[in-house]
């Protein structure tokens, strides 16, 4: 599930200097950099920060070619692969501790990229193949090759500087370490929110197939489990009473009339399970209606308030539907509640859908009760799924989808 994590920082006491390094202002904020002394502790860091690239780009440079040339030199052979993709994985580290060193030492914030995929990627070839691809270690790698020559030039010039060029020395330190953060920014920051959604999108891929594989065998389970066997039993009785039609009239009109009763449960299971793929209330009279109808079956006095000017897109009423379905089942089998609420509105482009119930409470996703399911098919939509439920009661359970105008 898409999680959204939104961090606060109180503001500075009247008079206190911002807590941003010198030579680290935000882009764009058309703000000089802020004056300093000449030889304060943030010019030191920069100085430490550039005699470290020298020994920092040796490192990397080797590590790189080395990789690269054994990788797709031995491209041809099984392990060649492999070893390009593990080297991949390995620029992500070195990407991961330069990030560090620029935090540490020139103030640079630079954001962690998305992991790689885990879910969604079956087998050894698909994980092979999302290390291959993976842009984050490519545009490392790229630093890492570029970074020699630039790691020769900054260390003499920072060494030379310390013995000869002392009073001009902090404007060369502070000139130099500006083109570090620039390089850093841009190689080794995300690739804006593209990256992150491609990521996203592609476990979520993995999560709808895996759902709507689980939704087809519970149907086929269904057909053949329920209307499947009811109608073979059906169509043997028929034949039973064709037999006795002459023979035992009585008999024969007996069983036509439990064959009649029989036929009456086959259609009452079709309806169910097709209720279950799309309920008809649904999409012929919308959500309230059908939130209604699965509420009037729940076992305790379920309130349902929805206040929708229009009606979202058919796959997120879909969604919304099962939804507030399966939680309403949870209600019924495992809260001890004696009353429940649903409350559905809009709000601005999102559908937003409360749950409550006054029972024990302890409801986690972690615990089996099919929560976990509905938080990854909220996911895979860029939906949001909250459940606030501690022991004792009360349960709530906010869900939030996309609203997407029906087409």
């Amino acid at each position: 599930m898409t999680a959204r994590i939104i961090t606060t920082k109180p503001e500075p006491e009247p008079g206190a200097a911002p807590d941003i390094a010198p030579g680290t202002e935000p882009a764009g904020s058309g703000r000089p950099p802020a004056a300093r002394f000449a030889f304060d502790r943030h010019t030191w860091k920069e100085i430490a920060y550039l005699l470290c690239n020298l020994p920092v780009a040796v490192i990397g440079f080797v590590y790189v070619v080395t990789t690269l040339t054994c990788g797709i030199g031995l491209a041809v052979t099984v392990i060649g692969l492999p070893v390009l993709a593990g080297g991949l994985l390995g620029a992500r580290l070195f990407g991961k501790l330069e990030r560090a060193r620029a935090r540490g030492l020139l103030g640079v914030r630079i954001d962690e990229p998305s992991p790689l995929p885990g879910s969604g990627v079956d087998g050894f070839l698909g994980r092979l193949w999302s290390g291959l691809k993976d842009p984050v270690a490519w545009r490392t790698t790229l630093y890492a090759f570029m970074r020699l020559p630039w790691g020769v030039l900054t260390f003499t010039v920072t060494l030379v500087g310390l013995f000869v060029l002392w009073p001009v020395l902090p404007f060369i330190v502070r000139g130099l370490a500006n083109a570090d953060r620039a390089m850093a920014r841009g190689l080794l920051s995300p690739s804006d929110e593209l990256e992150r959604r491609i990521a996203e999108l592609e476990s979520d891929r993995g999560v709808v197939v895996d759902t709507a594989a689980a939704d087809l065998r519970r149907i086929e389970r269904d057909l053949h489990d329920g209307a499947q066997a009811r109608l073979v039993n059906l169509a043997m009785g028929l034949g039973l009473a064709k037999e006795k039609l002459l023979e035992d009239p009585d008999a024969a009109a007996a069983m036509v009339d439990e064959a009649h009763g029989e036929v009456k449960l086959a259609l009452q299971e079709l309806r169910d399970l097709a209720r279950g793929i799309h309920p008809a209330v649904l999409t012929d009279r919308g959500l309230d209606a059908a939130l209604s109808s699965v509420a009037s079956r729940c076992t305790v006095t379920v309130k349902v308030t929805a206040d929708l000017p229009e009606r979202p897109a058919e796959a997120i009423e879909g969604i919304a539907y099962f939804t507030v379905s399966e939680l309403l089942q949870n209600i019924s089998k495992h809260s001890g509640a004696r009353s429940a609420s649903v409350d559905v509105w809009r709000a601005g482009d999102r559908l937003l859908i409360q749950v409550r119930d006054d029972g024990h409470g302890g409801a986690s996703p972690g615990k089996g009760s099919g929560l976990a399911g509905l938080a990854d098919r909220l996911g895979a939509v860029d939906g949001l799924f909250v459940v606030d439920s501690p022991d004792g009661g009360p349960t709530t359970v906010t869900a939030e989808l996309p609203w997407r105008d029906r087409a």
